[in-house]
């Protein structure tokens, strides 16, 4: 984490002072050769490809298809520069691009339309949320998306596209935009099912065993929550606004799914903010089961001390150094003294048992 922090320090402190619209790249290395891979397609085409440079990209669409571009790194800002020119894509999107911290927002810049989201998955050695930048660019029969790593939840989509399934074909970049980030949302709920599931056995732990590693883990889940939260809400403000875009570059086809979209969104909202508070709960539910165990403890020490009390009287009264003590001479006065304790204490644990305090309630 520390390495990460200094990394991404590192690209803000080479643009502190820069003119804006300079491609500096904020953010972790994350791959170290950056990946161009391409889809022309249509009702009557389709055609993919990988480069490693951006010259090798084809021209433009054939008739009424799309060309999707995807990049993978961005720590190359000529590869940004040759795609900004291409496709007349504003410095300062550029900029936004190659800032891997952005805000999840959405601009309408007339000729295009700009979409940052976030992408998140869990390491499955660690449980670690793992979170990526993605970044779209909406034009006029292309889209642009721009990732920071290999690897990504959009493999379906892509078998979609080969096997000409569905209506990606016969749409435009609006409906494979739509395509993109449903499949992210859609990765929420699955995160979503696995905190539940992670949530579901602290429960447990803390009505067996709590300990400080529950503590530990409950804050660990309440910061991933947050994390998706804050990922998440103005996601849900750029796919209000995506709705509502007026240009053109989306099709009125289009926008019953993005209200489905919004709506899905909305719901991973809620499952967060709901997950949240039975993870508030926990940490309520931690400090009762300290505080009742405590209580266990102090209780058993009471009792042992209550015990002694009135053993204690007595061998203080006959520990007494005077020589009148009638009792002190009599033969018998030691195992009647001990018999008296014997019954005082056999008494008190009687009665303590009938009121409960010792496990077993009258």
């Amino acid at each position: 984490m520390r390495r990460k922090e200094r990394k991404e320090g590192k690209g803000r402190r080479e643009s502190l002072g820069s003119p804006p619209g300079s491609l500096i790249h904020v953010g972790e290395r994350k791959t170290e050769e950056v990946v161009l891979s391409y889809f022309r397609y249509g009702p009557d085409h389709f055609e993919e490809g990988q480069v490693t440079s951006p010259a090798e990209l084809p021209e433009g669409t054939i008739g009424d298809g799309v060309l999707w571009i995807n990049v993978d790194g961005l720590h190359d800002p000529s590869v940004m520069d040759f795609l900004g020119e291409r496709f007349g894509i504003h410095s300062l999107t550029l900029e936004d691009i190659l800032n891997t911290t952005q805000r999840p927002k959405m601009e309408d810049q007339g000729e295009h339309l700009f979409l940052v989201l976030k992408m998140v998955d869990i390491d499955a050695s660690s449980g670690a949320l793992m979170t990526e930048q993605v970044s779209l660019v909406i034009g006029r029969g292309f889209l642009l998306s721009f990732q920071e790593r290999p690897g990504d939840v959009f493999s379906s989509l892509r078998e979609r596209l080969r096997g000409g399934a569905g209506r990606l074909r016969k749409t435009g970049p609006d409906y494979l935009a739509y395509g993109l980030v449903d499949l992210v949302v859609d990765r929420y709920f699955a995160i979503l099912e696995h905190l539940d599931f992670r949530i579901e056995g602290l429960e447990e732990e803390l009505i067996l065993v709590p300990g400080r590693e529950t503590l530990q883990s409950i804050h660990g889940l309440k910061r991933l929550l947050s994390t998706l939260r804050l990922n998440l809400w103005p996601l849900r403000e750029a796919l209000a606004a995506l709705r509502r875009e007026e240009g053109g570059l989306i099709a009125e086809g289009t926008r019953p799914y993005l209200a489905d979209l919004y709506d899905h969104a909305v719901q991973v909202l809620e499952t967060i903010e709901s997950l949240r508070e039975i993870v508030a709960g926990m940490i309520d539910l931690y400090l009762s089961s300290l505080s009742n165990r405590m209580n266990e403890v102090m209780k058993v020490l009471t009792v042992i001390a209550t015990l002694f009390i009135p053993l204690t009287f007595l061998t203080g009264v006959y520990g007494m150094n005077f020589d009148y003590m009638p009792e002190l001479h009599w033969p018998w006065a030691y195992p009647v003294l001990w018999g008296v304790m014997a019954v005082l204490l056999g008494s008190m644990l009687a009665w303590f048992r009938k009121k409960g305090w010792l496990g077993r309630p009258s």
